[in-house]
């Protein structure tokens, strides 16, 4: 592990000359998959800064839709997996348990169809703050 200059660093560094040097050379399609090219730069550069946080917060979030406070023994069952792994599985099958709720009728109304929206209005603006967080701007939702 190198201490300077960061990944992000390094992925900002690119991201820069291709957005001020390469995209303004070229023309045409050249110019489109330059453009392609340096906005995924800035998603990895996103998804390497806030990722991991993000993926946090949807864990806590599903934990507290998906699992009744009486099946939380210890306070360690509350701490997300260490292992980015083990916490992506996690996720994905808590997901997978509020689906099954959401699909047998569960989320159909009451308090927890509201926390289930509020949920995934969090998630999905967090994910669209990687992906493409132009989308959250005022008029665009």
């Amino acid at each position: 592990m190198q201490d300077r200059p960061t990944t992000l660093e390094l992925l900002a560094a690119v991201r820069d000359f291709v957005t001020r040097h390469v995209v303004p050379a070229l023309d045409g399609s050249r110019r489109f998959h330059a453009r392609v090219a340096a906005n995924v730069l800035a998603i990895v550069e996103r998804e390497l800064r806030d990722a991991d946080a993000q993926l946090r917060e949807e864990w806590a979030g599903l934990r507290a839709l998906c699992v009744p406070a009486a099946d939380v023994s210890t306070p360690d069952d509350d701490v997300p997996p260490a292992d980015p792994a083990v916490l992506r599985a996690a996720v994905a099958a808590l997901n997978a348990d509020l689906a099954t709720r959401i699909r047998s009728g569960d989320a159909d109304a009451g308090a927890f169809r509201d926390d289930v929206v509020r949920h995934l209005r969090a998630t999905i603006d967090d994910k669209l703050r990687i992906a493409n967080p132009g989308y959250l701007k005022e008029g665009c939702r």
